[in-house]
């Protein structure tokens, strides 16, 4: 059974989701309203998630992926002790035909009792690279930063 898979960090990398989840295929683009992007972590460093904000939005692309892509997905976002699922209806840009259409997807969302932290450059390089494939305003990823540097900054 294949469902749709929302990304919004590094699975934004085109050539890392070909290795990952062999099978998945993009069907397009959205926006998850009322959310924010923020980087939150642990002692291995910190990764992208999203929370609620009013007013605030994220871009993301939409996979179609498999059970077996969603296995590997599962793995690698540490799921469920790191990350959790849940379960969104998007209105979703088709990347050919530009046809919007309402789909229920599930989407990783870290627990929200991790603390915010400073990424890795090459995290930031990988979600980046993501970023200008898909063709979204790059300002989301540097806010996220800028917020990640001066709350980190405060609590060390």
């Amino acid at each position: 059974m294949k469902r749709y898979y929302i990304a919004y960090g590094s699975n934004l990398n085109i050539r890392q989701m070909r290795i990952r989840c062999p099978h998945a295929r993009v069907i397009g683009t959205a926006v998850i309203h009322d959310y924010e992007l923020l980087f939150k972590g642990s002692r291995t460093g910190a990764y992208l998630t999203i929370e609620p904000k009013e007013g605030s939005e994220v871009p993301v692309a939409v996979w179609e992926v498999t059970e077996s892509d969603e296995a590997a997905l599962d793995r690698y976002e540490g799921y469920p002790a790191f990350y959790y699922k849940k379960e969104m209806e998007l209105d979703i840009r088709g990347i050919r035909t530009g046809k919007i259409r309402r789909r229920k997807c599930f989407v990783y969302i870290m627990h929200e009792e991790r603390k915010i932290g400073v990424p890795s450059l090459s995290y930031v390089s990988t979600c980046l690279q993501g970023y200008i494939s898909f063709g979204f305003d790059e300002q989301y990823l540097s806010e996220a930063q800028i917020k990640a540097v001066e709350v980190a900054g405060h609590e060390e």
